[in-house]
């Protein structure tokens, strides 16, 4: 397939049916939000603009191009009988493809459901059944995969890439998404702000996966023009997670809505992110987990400053992340943000207070409460609740799961899960999320603070805090490091490091030193693995006979 080449001009398509605007002045017109009329209007008005550059090769599509491409892949889906409403796998890497897919099938009105590709197995079964899709496309190195699993609804695959053998029909990218002619008909109704563009699923850390029913409006305020400010339609939004991810899929949506750009990188690297950056004149960027962290800690070089990035929002906000912007001269933000919810946290250019999430933002009302829903005082942790003043701005349940849908949406409000703390001038802290906090002697310890800490010493690359089972009750608290490429991290010098930065209850007992952490394709650190490995082989503090000043009593 040569994707350089527009779609051919053989191909019609019929008018779609017109409805009034919503009246409610909080949802803005059609042609702001909904895919097929962003599309049809960016190629209208805009029409040479470059809307996506691939890093790979330095090809660009202007939004002319880009919707040629998608109407030409919306033809072919409907030729496999997909329609308004229908619901479709995506189980791919990231390419030109898959969003020629994500776009073709909005343009349609149907839904996207992208799969994480480190799926298998169980888990893999779980969220083909879920997503009540009949047509999948596969990427060839994956498909397997699906034959060994039971698939009872899904009954055809799109192959692209490499061949493959399945136990379902089958046809080629090429042969069935590609249409020399033919006309694309009309939605069987106007397409609505409301109506559901994508279902994401969570990374099921805790249990299955849920399938978040996410609108064109959650996802138009998740980032958008009014959400984030601070891009706009001159910026080129570097793409460097995955599409099944909201951290790939959104920002690509959201860029659409301004009228912007993307770049389009395979996936994060820390020895290439600035050759893709240049290349691509990438000018914003999001960095997740310790991607920034990587990057501060590189060998400094003439030329770090020469970029044309001009703003990195970074998550979590730590002091790497500071040291990160004033080194290569760009913007710093941070937000708080999750799949269901719609950036309900912002922060101010270049924050001064380290580890908050932000401040709430306009449109969005925030509380911190007990187990009971009832508002902790300021300074006290409690779990974040969060709703919109825009009808749709949030996650529609989560599809298929009713009973995960009314807990999390109890008593009017989203819950997030995640423990914060909100201090005088209203910033709010990410404390932990509520299942990974750690209990200690009868001190509840943030994993997510002990980390903040351990990654501050030079030596430490990346790190993990997890609680393993204590010999006389409650938890300790292990700690997993990686070390920067060419040092190594003495678990002796590291402890002693700590001992002067944090509580003595914080100081971990065990430590134990990784090549890298374990990752999800999202770069989250699979702490789930860490905790069932426990302690054995760890080098332990208590062991080595090394006591913490303050402690109340000794196991």
């Amino acid at each position: 397939m040569d994707d350089a080449t527009r779609a051919p001009a053989r191909i019609s398509v019929a008018p779609a049916p017109q409805a009034a605007q919503p009246a409610d002045p909080r949802i803005p017109p059609r042609d702001r939000v909904v895919t097929r009329d962003l599309v049809d209007r960016w190629a209208r008005e805009r029409p040479d603009k470059t809307f996506l550059v691939f890093d790979d090769d330095g090809e660009t599509w202007s939004y002319a191009q880009f919707r040629d491409r998608v109407v030409q892949t919306a033809l072919g889906l409907q030729g496999l009988g997909v329609g308004q409403g229908d619901h479709v796998l995506v189980f791919a890497p990231n390419g030109r493809e898959q969003i020629r897919v994500y776009f073709a099938l909005n343009y349609l009105g149907a839904v996207y459901v992208p799969i994480n590709t480190a799926y298998r197995g169980k888990l893999l079964e779980h969220v083909v059944e879920v997503s009540d899709a009949r047509l999948a496309v596969v990427h060839g190195d994956l498909a397997p995969r699906l034959s060994e699993v039971a698939t009872a609804r899904l009954e055809r695959l799109v192959i692209l890439g490499p061949e493959a053998e399945t136990r379902l029909p089958a046809v080629r990218y090429e042969e069935a998404l590609l249409p020399e002619t033919g006309e694309l008909a009309a939605p069987a109704r106007p397409i609505q702000p409301w109506d559901p563009m994508a279902i994401i699923y969570t990374s099921g850390t805790t249990g299955p996966s849920k399938g978040v029913l996410a609108s064109y409006l959650h996802i138009f305020s998740n980032a958008g023009p009014e959400t984030w400010p601070f891009v706009t339609e001159d910026d080129r939004y570097l793409i460097n997670a995955p599409m099944f991810h909201i951290g790939g899929m959104g920002p690509m949506y959201v860029m659409l809505a301004r009228g912007g750009s993307l770049a389009m990188v395979e996936r994060f690297d820390t020895a290439t992110f600035w050759d893709s950056v240049r290349n691509t004149g990438a000018t914003v960027c999001f960095l997740l987990g310790v991607m920034a962290t990587f990057l501060e800690k590189r060998p400094p070089a003439p030329d770090d400053a020469d970029t044309p990035l001009r703003l990195a929002l970074v998550v979590p906000l730590g002091e790497e992340a500071l040291r990160f912007g004033k080194r290569f001269g760009i913007e710093i933000r941070t937000i708080f943000n999750m799949t269901e919810i719609s950036s309900p946290l912002v922060s101010e250019a270049n924050p001064s207070a380290v580890g908050a999430c932000g401040t709430a933002r306009p449109g969005v009302e925030v509380r911190l409460v007990d187990e009971n829903d009832c508002e902790v005082a300021r300074g006290t942790v409690g779990e974040m609740l969060v709703r919109t003043d825009r009808p749709w701005a949030m996650n529609s349940g989560y599809h298929r799961n009713p009973e995960a849908t009314a807990k999390a949406w109890r008593n009017g409000w989203f819950h997030t899960g995640d423990a914060f703390r909100q201090d005088d001038a209203g910033n709010f802290f990410f404390v932990d999320r509520m299942k990974d906090a750690i209990r200690r002697r009868g001190e509840n310890i943030s994993s997510f603070e002990v980390e903040v800490e351990v990654v501050a010493h030079p030596d430490v690359n990346e790190a993990a805090a997890v609680a393993v089972p204590s010999e006389v009750g409650e938890d300790d608290v292990m700690v997993v490091v990686a070390p920067v490429a060419g040092r190594e991290i003495d678990p002796a010098a590291l402890l002693e490091f700590l001992r002067g930065r944090m509580a003595y209850f914080m100081v971990p007992r065990y430590i134990r030193v990784l090549p890298e952490l374990p990752k999800t394709p999202s770069a989250k650190v699979m702490k789930t693995e860490l905790r069932a490995q426990g302690a054995a082989g760890a080098w332990d503090r208590e062991a080595a006979g090394i006591r913490v000043k303050g402690e109340r009593f000794a196991g």
